[in-house]
């Protein structure tokens, strides 16, 4: 991987985070925090549901470690990497301030990312493609409160492996792979994103929104999504190359490094 140095840190051009979920008892801040210490970039996308509004509506959870994410954030913008904050669909109550600057924070609807080969990418956060996936109201609200309750077991899982030495695993991951229903979600999600891709003649769209980190290639279309902060605690990275990488920051909190998660792009099935 180009952007990883011997220092133990990722050195890259490009940053992309989404779907932290700040506010919300599910957000791994720790995680995140190790990875922002660990990697230097020259712009960093925050790619939607960085705040959790709707999960604050229902229960104010605001620990020490979301405060820091902020600051971490905000410290990075003085220290002059430049940052694209796209709101998503929890925290949409920023889109009003979408095309406003602040410092070296610019607030958008969507953006065209150019990479460092000359490709260009769409980056949307991704509920903008929910039309894809035809459920009902009352489906989506009773899928909200399954996705609560496999992090509230999730959660207690690895405490439980956490005390045998074994590492973070996903119980919410394992089922959107090994559900049929989900799987097809997942697959009618990333056919709309595509779709829209190639119709606006662009070279790849990178975003959030599904909390399923994936590089994929499509013919002419390549799918980033850069996973979350809930369950996966993974990032994209673009290297000085214009290589796109996943890394995944989980680990220990105190003593987390980022470590390549996915680097080449996968076919379409």
């Amino acid at each position: 991987m180009e952007a990883l140095n011997t220092d133990g840190k990722i050195h890259c051009r490009t940053l992309w985070i989404s779907d932290v979920h700040l506010g919300s008892i599910h957000c791994k801040a720790d995680y995140l925090l190790a990875l922002l210490d660990r990697v230097k970039c020259e712009r960093l996308y925050l790619v939607g549901d960085i705040v959790d509004v709707w999960a604050m509506h229902r229960r104010v959870f605001w620990p020490e470690a979301h405060n820091q994410v902020l600051r971490k954030l905000l410290k990075l913008s003085r220290k002059q990497v430049e940052i694209i904050y796209i709101p998503g669909n929890h925290d949409q109550n920023f889109r009003e301030f979408c095309g406003s600057e602040f410092g070296n924070v610019h607030l958008r609807q969507e953006a065209v990312h150019d990479t460092a080969d000359g490709r260009r990418f769409l980056v949307i956060h991704g509920d903008e493609l929910d039309y894809a996936v035809r459920y009902s109201r009352l489906n989506r609200a009773i899928g909200d409160i399954a996705y609560d309750f496999l992090m509230w077991v999730n959660r207690w899982v690895n405490r439980g492996r956490e005390l045998m030495g074994k590492p973070y695993w996903s119980l919410a991951k394992w089922v959107k792979g090994h559900i049929a229903q989900a799987e097809q979600a997942i697959t009618a999600y990333q056919d709309a994103a595509v779709l829209m891709t190639r119709q606006r003649g662009l070279d790849g769209i990178i975003c959030g929104h599904l909390h399923h980190p994936v590089i994929r290639q499509y013919e002419d279309v390549l799918y980033c999504n850069d996973g979350d902060w809930v369950e996966n605690c993974t990032a994209l990275v673009e290297d000085f190359c214009g290589s796109l990488h996943l890394i995944r920051g989980i680990g220990s909190p105190d003593s987390a490094v980022p470590v390549l998660f996915a680097e080449t792009a996968t076919s379409t099935p």
